[in-house]
């Protein structure tokens, strides 16, 4: 017996300890801060994956990106699960209020108001960030939602410390952040932008938080947070109620698909315009002699390419739970092919129409990418759309609100905060609908390499992901893809965005030889996160744009 029994312990310890020799797999996080980073390896390194990586992250940028993201606003996550190739879109997108109608940003005169729908909680649409925290935790994770959730409230409690980053966002929205006293009590000091360094405290916020770790969804959507939520945003203007909160629902939809030159395209589907405009401009260049053209050639085509696919954009697509979108028409060769054959190969087509509209200002949204050792995947993209949002945090709960309301087209014609123009209904504000996104999380891969990608930077996201594509294509590394100059078309108003740098005067000047109208930006855009993974190989790498302050890792996670 006794023999038995120490044969039993001795095979016992073998096993132990051919189990802590198998190899040590790698994951790979980019994220918009480093202590989103950390988050997402802290839940890999305990038995987490992709899918809990995503929650714990989400939470985290909540917390220590309020410039970006939050509980208050909403987002797209893109899923793969590798072990029977899975994909599907988290469509966590913010609603309009039940109360809401077309005309309520327009001003006595019957003009659109920008003030109403991008500041104060009037503007916010009902968020959709806590209702996808449990659902991807319910259904994809492998931790408890309280393990998933628990970096991010101990961040703030703990508090983040003031970056240069923070400093110049809350100066663009100091005013905002001013007309109210909960908010001026987070995110200020005395009234001031807080100095380098100094550490923002967000007690209430941990405590919704934790309400979330201890209920799931109904510890936001009903109950005590949800009370002073819709106590506080009626109190200074706005139109939620109880039931606009309870009804709130995730959805889980399709993902876009298309091809490019062998590579298979997964990306955002409505309410993100993002996959559908994405793909038509692939389609486009797919038709056109891109790879013969000369750079400046490539660039004209691209231009050209992008104003037809935003054209639509703004005629064709809104909420397709409200309207009918005739997405296999737009997304299809044949229409690209339709669309090319109106492209002079040597100068700009001039439009149709044109209208003077604001520029976009500032910089908004956040964006992380994730692969683990198992080969999951997320790209997410998240947003309370402008700079802290709304500007307005409800008392009590720590939630700074987003104004995605503005994302809807309040009038026909007019421009919304990022100078898009809606040339028909298909965007405008109905009750319970959601508004249209650029927000482009996105999946790119052939035989040999796969890359998750994704950036803010509001109507711009779209080309930027576009450009990560083809650098992707022509097999530029990671760190090559994030760093890249960028240039922008979004058919109104018509002109070419450069950004500050990276562009010479030769390339400027051969764009305007050949039509193109140049505005050339006093700053740089975007703030992509990529992790790309060789298949051959079976190496994995990431990168952090270099215009924002985020942090890429490639680091081992254990079985």
């Amino acid at each position: 017996m006794f023999r038995t029994l120490a044969c039993l312990l001795l095979s016992i310890a073998i096993f132990s300890t051919i189990a802590q020799a198998k190899p040590e797999m790698p994951a790979a996080i980019a994220t918009a801060h480093p202590l989103a980073t950390q988050a997402g390896f802290e839940i890999l390194d305990q038995g987490g994956n992709a899918f809990d990586a995503a929650v714990a992250i989400t939470a985290a940028l909540a917390v220590v990106e309020p410039t970006g993201s939050g509980l208050g606003g909403g987002g797209f996550w893109l899923l793969h699960r590798d072990s029977d190739q899975f994909q599907t879109m988290l469509d966590g997108r913010e609603k309009a209020p039940s109360a809401a109608h077309r005309n309520m940003y327009l001003d006595k005169s019957g003009k659109a108001d920008p003030k109403l729908s991008l500041n104060g909680p009037l503007s916010a649409g009902i968020p959709g960030v806590p209702a996808a925290l449990a659902h991807l935790t319910e259904q994809y994770g492998n931790l408890s939602l309280a393990q998933n959730l628990s970096p991010a409230i101990r961040y703030a409690q703990q508090g983040f410390a003031v970056t240069e980053h923070y400093q110049k966002l809350a100066q663009f929205r100091l005013d905002v952040l001013r007309s109210y006293s909960t908010s001026q009590a987070i995110f200020l000091k005395n009234g001031q932008i807080p100095a380098l360094g100094e550490m923002i405290i967000q007690t209430d916020l941990a405590n919704t938080l934790q309400q979330i770790a201890n209920q799931g969804r109904d510890g936001f959507y009903t109950g005590k947070i949800a009370d002073k939520l819709v106590k506080n945003v009626q109190k200074q203007g706005g139109i939620w109620t109880l039931e606009d909160l309870k009804n709130y629902h995730l959805v889980e939809r399709k993902t876009i698909v298309g091809n490019y030159k062998g590579y298979r395209i997964t990306s955002a589907n409505l309410p993100s315009s993002g996959g559908i405009t994405l793909l038509s401009i692939l389609n486009q260049l797919e038709t056109l002699p891109f790879d013969a053209a000369s750079p400046s050639q490539q660039q004209h085509f691209i231009i050209e390419a992008m104003r037809r696919s935003y054209r639509d954009r703004n005629h064709y697509l809104g909420d397709s739970d409200f309207i009918t979108v005739p997405t296999i028409k737009l997304t299809s060769k044949h229409y690209a092919k339709q669309l090319v054959s109106t492209i002079n190969f040597d100068t700009a087509t001039p439009n149709m129409i044109f209208k003077k509209s604001p520029a976009a200002k500032g910089e908004d949204t956040s964006h992380f990418s994730v692969i683990d050792q198992n080969g999951n995947r997320v790209s997410a993209t998240l947003s309370i759309n402008y700079p802290f949002g709304s500007g307005f945090v409800a008392k009590g709960t720590g939630v700074l609100l987003n104004d995605e309301m503005d994302d809807f087209s309040s009038q026909q014609g007019n421009a919304n905060g990022y100078g898009l123009i809606a040339d028909s209904s298909a965007n405008e504000i109905a009750p319970n609908k959601r508004p249209l996104s650029s927000m482009t999380p996105t999946f790119i891969e052939n035989n040999k390499k796969i890359m998750v990608i994704g950036t803010p930077g509001g109507s711009r996201i779209i080309t930027m992901v576009l450009l990560g594509i083809l650098d992707f294509v022509d097999d530029k590394n990671a760190l090559q893809i994030v760093s890249e100059p960028r240039f922008h078309h979004q058919h109104l108003p018509n002109y070419v965005q450069i950004e500050s740098s990276g562009f010479n005067d030769n390339e400027t000047e051969q764009l305007k030889l050949r039509g193109h109208s140049i505005k050339k930006l006093n700053r740089q855009y975007g703030n992509m996160q990529v992790v790309i993974y060789n298949k051959a190989t079976q190496q994995l790498s990431a990168a952090s744009d270099p215009r924002g302050e985020g942090e890429s890792q490639v680091r081992i996670v254990k079985r």
